[in-house]
């Protein structure tokens, strides 16, 4: 697999004048500023992972069989959920629930307003090419070189995450219920530098959803039309099982739950 800790990559897009190109443990990242507040985006290297869980893992879903993906370009992507200081310094009204907080995730967003946001955002920044991820590469950044169900392995604490700890995966420990959203980055990052790509806040992916083919796939964007939009990563008021790399959901795209947020991606999809 692809490292990604090298200086060495190809951008698919010239960086905007307002962001700064930053090398640290985890690789290369952008820090791109809109007025006072700021998003980072991670480089997520080309690649070839099995997309999926196996069927041996514990709560897996029946949609969820596995099959090779290729991502033949690399990417950026947001290192945390779209704060509600990212998505006030470019639209106006906050719609969240939890708005305690800048850095909590911004929520109470459909896929419609997610895209409205980054329409907005790509105005205002010409040449950004901002958008959803696509379910394949939300999975891929999410599993972070790992097979395991979650990226820190076959169980995960509400230490790592945040979701229900009154219900664990099998085998688990109980743990913390919060009962909320934490602010972005307040967890452990997985192993490319990404936070939170399990629980906190579901995330919107670009992709329609369908049942998964059984040949390996090359750039997989999802159907042309269909009824529901992908969502992914589980949530603070969620079982574990639902944080899993591979668990899949879907809603209709105009659905606004209190649990939905979502991550920007940057570059050609």
């Amino acid at each position: 697999m692809s490292s990604h800790r090298s200086p060495d990559f190809a951008s698919p897009l010239p960086l905007p004048g307002n962001s700064e190109l930053i090398e640290d443990r985890f690789g290369v990242s952008i820090a791109l500023r809109v007025g006072k507040a700021q998003q980072v985006f991670r480089w997520i290297a080309a690649g070839t992972f099995r997309m999926g869980s196996p069927p041996d893992e514990a709560e897996r879903g029946g949609a969820e069989w596995l099959h090779e993906v290729t991502l033949s370009r690399g990417y950026w992507l947001a290192d945390t959920a779209c704060t509600q200081a990212f998505w006030q310094a470019v639209w106006p009204v906050n719609p969240s629930h939890f708005q305690d907080h800048p850095q909590n995730p911004v929520e109470n967003v459909s896929w419609h307003d997610a895209q409205g946001f980054i329409a907005e955002l790509n105005r205002r920044l010409p040449g950004l090419q901002a958008r959803l991820p696509s379910e394949a590469e939300w999975e891929y950044a999410c599993r972070a070189g790992t097979t395991t169900a979650f990226s820190c392995g076959d169980q995960i604490t509400t230490e790592q995450a945040n979701y229900h700890g009154a219900y664990p995966c099998v085998g688990g420990e109980r743990g913390l219920y919060r009962q909320r959203t934490v602010p972005v980055a307040s967890l452990p990052p997985n192993p490319w530098g990404l936070y939170e790509m399990h629980g906190n806040v579901w995330e919107w992916c670009a992709d329609w959803y369908e049942e998964y083919p059984t040949a390996a796939q090359i750039d997989p964007r999802g159907p042309p039309f269909g009824k529901m939009r992908v969502l992914r990563g589980g949530t603070w008021s969620d079982p574990a099982r639902y944080a899993r790399s591979a668990n899949r959901s879907r809603i209709e795209a105009a659905y606004r739950p209190r649990s939905s947020g979502f991550r920007i991606a940057l570059g050609p999809l």
